[in-house]
């Protein structure tokens, strides 16, 4: 068997090991000694799996103490979409208009739903974020974990938690990207009204309302993204 076909093949085996055992986050895995005998292939074999599924946070390796199933978070996707964006972008290619244009597709095609749902709790965590974009502004920065707590907070009455994984990927790897190339970010006093917008259209349970509201909150980035220099 080729190389890089064992490494991909035991790493399948550990999967399945983690899926029949019903391990969870945070759960022991058997010992590289044990896996050795489990799946009847060498110590090299087991070791170069691990290292490939712990840099997919499918596993951690806690030297000294263990082996243990991984958070299972998309930070690698995240890792993976944003060096992506960056090397299409300065090799002349769109990715920035791109990546922003999948996460207004999902975040436009859902606040519909939002407007429909929104419990009383929910509205009143979004308009203290708002609150808090405003005073932010005010200092003239409106800061990052605000505004990402703001678009995590406003798809949870969805109760879809692998949506609001990928939502905050996406919002992660834009920004992430944003930053690499010193993008010095939207007028505050400008980023603090479309959120406001935003809730006071869910406020108003007006679907068709936040929709447009959100569709301004990309605007000033498409600007950006697409003025020359």
């Amino acid at each position: 068997m080729a190389r890089g076909t064992m490494a991909e093949d035991v790493q399948a085996q550990i999967k399945q090991l983690i899926l029949r055992r019903g391990l969870t986050p945070g759960d022991p895995l058997p010992t590289e000694a044990e896996l050795v005998g489990l799946l009847d292939v060498s110590r090299n074999s087991v070791r170069e799996a691990l290292k490939a599924l712990q840099a997919m946070r499918i596993v951690e390796i806690r030297h000294g103490f263990g082996t243990y199933v991984g958070p299972l978070t998309l930070e690698p996707f995240v890792e993976g979409v944003a060096f992506r964006a960056a090397v299409r972008h300065h090799q002349g290619e769109s990715s920035l208009y791109e990546l922003m244009e999948v996460r207004e597709a999902l975040e436009a095609g859902l606040i519909g739903a939002v407007a429909r749902d929104l419990s009383a709790e929910d509205l009143a965590v979004l308009k203290g974020l708002v609150q808090r974009m405003a005073e932010e502004a005010r200092g003239g920065q409106v800061q990052s974990a605000t505004d990402r707590a703001f678009h995590l907070a406003l798809y949870r009455s969805l109760g879809n938690h692998l949506l609001s994984e990928v939502l905050d990927a996406f919002w992660a790897a834009l920004r992430r990207v944003r930053e690499d190339l010193s993008d010095d970010g939207p007028d505050p006093d400008v980023t603090y009204r479309q959120h406001r917008e935003i809730v006071d259209a869910l406020e108003a349970g007006d679907g068709d309302r936040a929709v447009a509201a959100m569709h301004r909150h990309f605007d000033d980035l498409r600007r950006r993204l697409t003025e020359p220099g």
